[in-house]
C-alpha cells in the first residue's frame, strides 16, 4: 500500500504509548505519523489523586510531549478534536481537517453527574490536570480562610468525597496525609477536619478480596476518614450535600464535594456516529471497530470483552499500556501489508491500590497479596516502569518515585 497516513487522537497513556512504539518501529519512509492533543503535554491520570490532594506538585504529573517524540518522525498537532467522519475518513478539528489512512482513538474519559441536582455546578472533579490542581487550590483557600473569618464555618474544613473505587479510596489515601500539614499550616486543630466518604454499593473498592479492603477501610479509619457504605448523594449545594442512608435523609455542611465515582468516553466518540455501549465503542479482539476495518480504539474509549468471561477489561492504565502494545503491532503488520493481526491479550503484573505515599494494598501473580510497604514499593516501581517506557532513564530520574519507604 501508499505510505499511510496514521492519525492518533489523544495523547493519554494509550495514544502516547501507541505513538513511541510507532516511532520506533515505523521510518518515516514506512508511514506518516501524526498526533493529536488538546494540550502540549501528557499528563499521568493515576497521580492526578496526588496532585488533587497537594501531596506531589502538578508539574511533577505532567510530561511535555515534545521531550519524549521524536519531530522527524512524528507530526504533532495541538488541538481539539470536534468529530470523526469514518465514512469520509477525516477528523474534524477545531483549526483544521486531518485525513487519515489509519486512525486510533485514544481520547480518555469526561465526567459525569448523574443528574444529581447541584453535582454539575458545586462540586469538583478530578477529570485532568487543570481540575486536580483546582481541586488542591480550592482545599487550601477554604483552610486558609477557616480562621480569618468572624464566624468559623465548619463547611469550610468539611470533606466529602463521592465515589469508595480506585480513585476516591486513592484520593483518600492522599488527604489523610495532606491534611495534617495543611492544620499545621493554617493553625487549625486537625481534630475539627472532617473527611467523609460516601459509597453506593455496600463496599469500597467493589470486586477487590475482602481482606484487602479490611486492610484498606482499617488504614484509612485509623486515620480520620469517616466511610459510609450504602449511601446515595442525593443533592450537592454550594454549602452542603445531602445523601440517603437507610431511607434517611442526612444533611453535612460542606464547601469541598469531590466527586470521583465515575466517567464516561469521550462525547466526540458518540458524536461521530461510531456504535457504542455505555458510551464507548466496542471493539474487536484486535482493537478495530466492528465497523471500520481503519480505525482502532484504545484506553476509556474502548469496550473490550474478556472472551472468556464476556465482561468488559477494565479502562485502568495497565490494560491501556498494554492495548497500545496490541495497537501498534497491528498497524506495523498492516502497514507491511500483513492481514493476520495479533489478538489482545492482557498480562497484568498486578492491581496496587495506593493508601496514601506509605501505604497501598495490591495482588501480584493472581493470589499474592500485598499490604503497607512492599505494596507502595510495588506502586512506585510500576510508576516508573512506565515513565522508563514513555522517557528512557532520564525521564525515570526526572520524574521518577523513589520515595519507596517513606
Amino acid at each position: 500500500m501508499k505510505k499511510p497516513n496514521i492519525v492518533i487522537l489523544g495523547a493519554g497513556y494509550g495514544g502516547l504509548m501507541t505513538t513511541i512504539r510507532l516511532q520506533k518501529s515505523l521510518s518515516v519512509k514506512n508511514a506518516n505519523i501524526t498526533l493529536v492533543n488538546m494540550h502540549n503535554y501528557h499528563y499521568q491520570s493515576t497521580w492526578l489523586h496526588e496532585a488533587a490532594a497537594g501531596t506531589i506538585h502538578h508539574d511533577n504529573v505532567r510530561i511535555m510531549i515534545q521531550n519524549v517524540i521524536k519531530p522527524e518522525r512524528v507530526n504533532f498537532i495541538v488541538d481539539t478534536v470536534e468529530r470523526i467522519k469514518p465514512e469520509e475518513k477525516v477528523v474534524k478539528l477545531k483549526e483544521t481537517e486531518l485525513k487519515y489512512d489509519i486512525l486510533v482513538i485514544g481520547l480518555g474519559f469526561e465526567g459525569v453527574s448523574h443528574e444529581i441536582p447541584g453535582l454539575a455546578e458545586h462540586a469538583l472533579m478530578m477529570k485532568n490536570l487543570d481540575s486536580s490542581m483546582l481541586i488542591r487550590e480550592h482545599l487550601e483557600y477554604n483552610f486558609a480562610l477557616y480562621n480569618n473569618e468572624k464566624e468559623k464555618k465548619q463547611s469550610r474544613i468539611n470533606i466529602v468525597v463521592g465515589g469508595g473505587g480506585f480513585t476516591g479510596v486513592e484520593f483518600l489515601g492522599e488527604l489523610a496525609n495532606r491534611i495534617p500539614e495543611l492544620c499545621e499550616d493554617y493553625d487549625i486543630n486537625k481534630a475539627r477536619v472532617k473527611i467523609i466518604n460516601l459509597e453506593s454499593e455496600s463496599t469500597i473498592l467493589p470486586g477487590i478480596d475482602q481482606q484487602l479492603i479490611d486492610y484498606a477501610m482499617n488504614s484509612l479509619e485509623s486515620r480520620g476518614i469517616e466511610i459510609i457504605t450504602s449511601a446515595s448523594l442525593k443533592e450537592c449545594k454550594p454549602d452542603s450535600i445531602i445523601y440517603e442512608k437507610d431511607g434517611k435523609s442526612i444533611e453535612v455542611p460542606t464547601m469541598t464535594t469531590v466527586w470521583t465515582a465515575s466517567g464516561r468516553a469521550n462525547s466526540v466518540v458518540e458524536r461521530s456516529g461510531f456504535q457504542t455501549k455505555e458510551g464507548k465503542i466496542e471493539v474487536r479482539e484486535d482493537m478495530r471497530t466492528q465497523d471500520f476495518d481503519d480505525v482502532f480504539v484504545i484506553g476509556d474509549c474502548a469496550l473490550i470483552r474478556n472472551a472468556k468471561t464476556g465482561k468488559p477489561y477494565p479502562s485502568h492504565g495497565q490494560i491501556t499500556e498494554e492495548q497500545s502494545e496490541t495497537v501498534a503491532r497491528n498497524i506495523k503488520r498492516i502497514v507491511r501489508g500483513k492481514t493476520e493481526l495479533d489478538k489482545f491479550k492482557p498480562h497484568r503484573l498486578g492491581t496496587v491500590i495506593s493508601l496514601g505515599y506509605n501505604d497501598a494494598i495490591g495482588t501480584i501473580l493472581r493470589d499474592c497479596k500485598l499490604y503497607g510497604w512492599k505494596a507502595t514499593f510495588l506502586k512506585k516501581m510500576l510508576a516508573n516502569r512506565y515513565l522508563l517506557k514513555v522517557g528512557g532513564l532520564g525521564l525515570v530520574m526526572k520524574k521518577g518515585k523513589f520515595n519507596v519507604f517513606y
